[in-house]
């Protein structure tokens, strides 16, 4: 750094300078900087510090020497000697020349670097020229020569193998000569220098890397036109352009293209192997989603598959089991159908075989008017049994009861006081009855509860033993009883019928072993079997809640036996065997056929005639009750559409009936027999009308249920139903229809019956016309024009084609027009054009013959 005038230095005695004026005392910097610019390629430069130490060297005569550029550079380097000398003109221009230098020579050497990367740049891209002119050349050769044989591909060396280079070109040696030439040594970058053969070589076995002479944009390769061999893929080389052999196709290629012709020809042959057979299950309702998803298909397939059946969903709507059953078809596949009811498949069991058959006791259903004696006669049979005689009697009724004669052989009563319960479950269809003791009272004889009576065991199908109860009394008369049995169709032995008539007194306890022995005697030519060693079924006889006990079941069971612990399932409800008791109150642990017997252990109180089924385990009586109680909730839904006069006419001309049953009630008996002769005049050979009964009084409960178990309805004439009785025709879906007049009411009968005859089809004859000439209309099709040669021809009608006298076609007519306006009626005399509904067949001088067709209700 230079030294100014008021400075003053510092000698090693302490004494300044003379001639100087004196200055402030202070250190000499020994530190000279300057910013020096040093440019770089591509335009880029930088400011820089330059420091330049000096050491001042003192002679021993005290003056101070001015060092060599050697000194001051070893002066610089050395950090020790804190004393430094300052920089000299000549110095300061020595240094100056040597920056200048040094610049120069950096400039030069970017320029020979820019120099020798272009030549390289034009080097590589004739060579590219070169090696894609070979290329085509190839290519054109191998094009009119045939395709050599696949040869499999030669292993690929090891990864740690050294690599070779290729051998370079002949026409490349002087290029490599000008290559050494260029890199001067000692030079900056002269090592980076390297062959344009070795740098291609090197680039070759990166083909992931980009070399620096290229662009950065990339080649794209035109596309291959068909019969053009296969292009070259990778990068090519001057090497790989100059070599002769032509690379083959690999062995994995060849498999490929093999495979893809075993797929095109069976696709031709319409046989594909590989397409998997699959079972879909099907209920009763599934989504397209899960429908495709069940197949292993497409949702948007199936979608497809449904629009060419015409059925227009999405894979969100809903669609049936019958078109699900068609898609799942269409697409190769096996369907099984399943619905919610085939949790009851299995429920009961198979059927027994004959060697595994027992005898059972009967079961007997006693019936009569309630003043005949009916309870009387029933607390005597109970008398009569010898476990519970002694014992004072049974003390607990449960409505259903066993009891056991001096022989040994048993007999189950079941207690339906007012025949209620019986029909209830004639209407569930519970067969549980095996004979029905009909009780008629000697002096009173024949009443309308009896009479009603006769009528539910004959729809029952059951045989009955008429027991003629107070035979004991003065007034009475058991063959007075006989004679009226006769008016009901049931003829007694005495009279050569049979139907066994026994004379029984309750009150003096007369006959009733006899009465026993002749509900054995039935029961043996009915040959009552069960099986008892199987799974328990029987029916539902009530059923009620009790306080501390619950849902509490009197259960007859029909076949097999009935444990404690069992799972059952009996209508809606389900539940475990907690308890059994018997009709005397005591506990037991099994019970056997035709044994009544209380169960505790149910979830919910079922319905009298309900079936009761023990199953394996507590899951599927689950299954089955859920089920049930939904199928149950439906038909109450449906209850109020059910035993309509209308539906039963859709029924009957569905050809569903052939007979119309009817319950009748009057004010008077001379009205109801009069209805009754007018309804047996209505009907014939086809069809007829079936009074269930027909008596007089008010309607009750027990015409409701009578046609509510047979489907009928209800006919009242100047009477009225009870509340009790409208109440349940209303839950029950019953119809009960009012009338004041006799014709009315067999008017209606008579229109029902009506509809079971299929109408009759009557052809009127309205005309002909002649075909004089055809025309052909685009989108149209053929128009005849015609002259109307007799009678009138009308839009509409039906019409037939004949040609030589013979019937070609019979349809109907869509267009009939004069001139240009459409007409409904062309009479004879005048022309007209015609055309019918898909049909174009028509030529000049056909016959159209125009009718029309007539129903005629059918008339009794």
């Amino acid at each position: 750094m230079s030294e100014t005038e008021n400075e003053t230095e510092i000698r090693n005695d302490g004494q300044s300078k003379p001639g100087r004026r004196r200055g402030k005392l202070e250190l000499k910097k020994t530190v000279e900087a300057g910013q020096v610019r040093q440019n770089f390629s591509h335009g880029r430069s930088k400011s820089v510090t330059v420091e330049v130490r000096k050491k001042r060297v003192i002679d021993r005569g005290g003056k101070a020497g001015k060092a060599d550029p050697a000194q001051a550079d070893a002066a610089a380097e050395s950090a020790d000697d804190p004393l430094h000398g300052e920089l000299t003109e000549h110095e300061r221009a020595a240094r100056a020349r040597a920056l200048t230098e040094a610049r120069k020579a950096d400039e030069e050497a970017r320029r020979r670097e820019q120099e020798r990367h272009e030549r390289e740049a034009r080097e590589t891209e004739e060579a590219e020229r070169r090696a894609e002119e070979a290329a085509r050349r190839a290519t054109e050769e191998t094009a009119a020569r045939p395709e050599p044989a696949p040869e499999p591909e030669p292993a690929a060396p090891p990864r740690d193998a050294p690599r070779t280079a290729p051998k370079p070109a002949e026409g490349s040696a002087e290029q490599e000569g000008g290559a050494r030439r260029t890199a001067a040594p000692g030079k900056p970058g002269a090592k980076a220098k390297a062959k344009p053969q070795e740098a291609a070589t090197t680039e070759e076995d990166r083909p992931g890397r980009r070399s620096a002479s290229k662009p950065d944009a990339a080649r794209k390769a035109p596309a291959r036109t068909r019969g053009e061999p296969r292009r070259r893929a990778g990068k090519l080389t001057i090497a790989a352009a100059l070599d002769d052999t032509e690379r083959t196709r690999s062995l994995a290629s060849v498999k490929r293209a093999r495979e893809k012709e075993k797929q095109k020809q069976r696709k031709a042959d319409g046989s594909d192997p590989q397409k998997a057979v699959r079972e879909v299950i099907v209920p009763e309702t599934i989504t397209v989603q899960e429908l495709s998803n069940r197949m292993a298909e497409r949702a948007g397939n199936v979608v497809k598959a449904l629009m060419k059946m015409g059925v227009m969903a999405t894979i969100n709507q809903v669609i049936d089991a019958d078109t699900a059953e068609l898609v799942a078809a269409e697409f190769g596949n096996k369907v099984k159908r399943v619905s919610d009811a085939d949790v009851e498949i299995g429920l009961t069991g198979d059927a027994d075989t004959a060697t595994d058959l027992q005898s059972r006791p009967p079961v007997v259903t006693v019936m009569g008017h309630v003043d005949h004696g009916k309870t009387s006669l029933l607390d005597a049979l109970r008398a009569t049994d010898v476990a519970g005689g002694e014992a004072g009697g049974i003390t607990q009724h449960i409505g259903a009861y066993q009891v056991t004669l001096d022989s040994g052989a048993k007999i189950s009563f079941i207690d339906t006081p007012g025949h209620a319960a019986f029909t209830q479950m004639r209407a569930r269809g519970a067969q549980v009855t095996d004979i029905v003791i009909l009780v008629v009272a000697a002096d009173d004889g024949i009443m309308p509860q009896t009479v009603e009576a006769i009528r539910h065991a004959k729809a029952a199908e059951v045989p009955i033993i008429v027991a003629i109860n107070k035979v004991d009394k003065p007034e009475a008369d058991p063959n007075r009883v006989r004679t009226e049995l006769l008016q009901h169709e049931l003829v007694p032995e005495e009279m050569g019928g049979d139907i066994i008539t026994v004379e029984v007194s309750a009150k003096q306890r007369i006959n009733l072993d006899k009465l026993e022995e002749m509900v054995l005697l039935q029961a043996e030519m009915l040959d009552l079997k069960a099986n008892p060693d199987r799974s328990c079924e029987g029916v539902v006889i009530e059923a009620k809640m009790e306080r501390g006990r619950g849902s509490v079941a009197t259960i007859l069971v029909q076949r097999g036996t009935l444990r404690v612990g069992d799972p059952f399932v009996t209508g809606g409800e389900h539940g475990r065997v907690r308890a059994l008791i018997d009709d005397r109150g005591q506990q037991i642990e099994a019970a056997g056929p035709a044994m009544p017997v209380e169960v505790l252990g149910l979830n919910g109180t079922p319905s009298a005639g309900d079936d009761f089924v023990a199953v394996e385990d507590e899951q599927k009586a689950r299954e089955v009750s859920e089920y049930r109680q939904r199928r149950d909730r439906l038909a109450r839904n449906a209850a109020s559409q059910r035993g309509t006069l209308e539906q039963m006419f859709e029924s009957i001309q569905s050809g569903e009936t052939k007979e119309l049953p009817v319950v009748v009630k009057g004010d008077v008996q001379g009205s109801v027999e009069a209805i009754l002769g007018s309804l047996e005049k209505l009907g014939n050979e086809e069809v007829k009308v079936r009074v269930l009964h027909a008596a007089v009084g008010g309607i009750n409960e027990s015409d409701i249920t009578l046609a509510q178990a047979s489907n009928a309805f209800v006919v009242g004439f100047n009477v009225r139903a009870n509340p009790q009785a409208r109440e349940m025709a209303r839950r029950d879906g019953v119809e009960i229809r009012y009338y004041s007049i006799i014709y009315d009411v067999t008017d209606d009968i008579k229109k029902a019956l009506t509809g079971i005859m299929a109408p009759t089809l009557r052809e009127t004859f309205l005309g002909y016309a002649e075909i004089r000439e055809v025309f052909r209309i685009t989108k149209v099709g053929s128009v005849a024009g015609c002259m109307v040669t007799d009678g009138i021809v009308k839009r509409g009608a039906k019409v037939r084609l004949l040609r030589d006298d013979v019937v070609i076609h019979e349809g109907a007519l869509s267009t009939l027009k004069r001139f240009k306006d459409d007409v409904k009626e062309v009479r004879d005399g005048y022309e007209c054009g015609m055309s019918f509904e898909s049909y174009d067949d028509l030529k000049v001088g056909d016959v159209i013959e125009c009718f029309e067709i007539e129903e005629v209700a059918a008339e009794l």
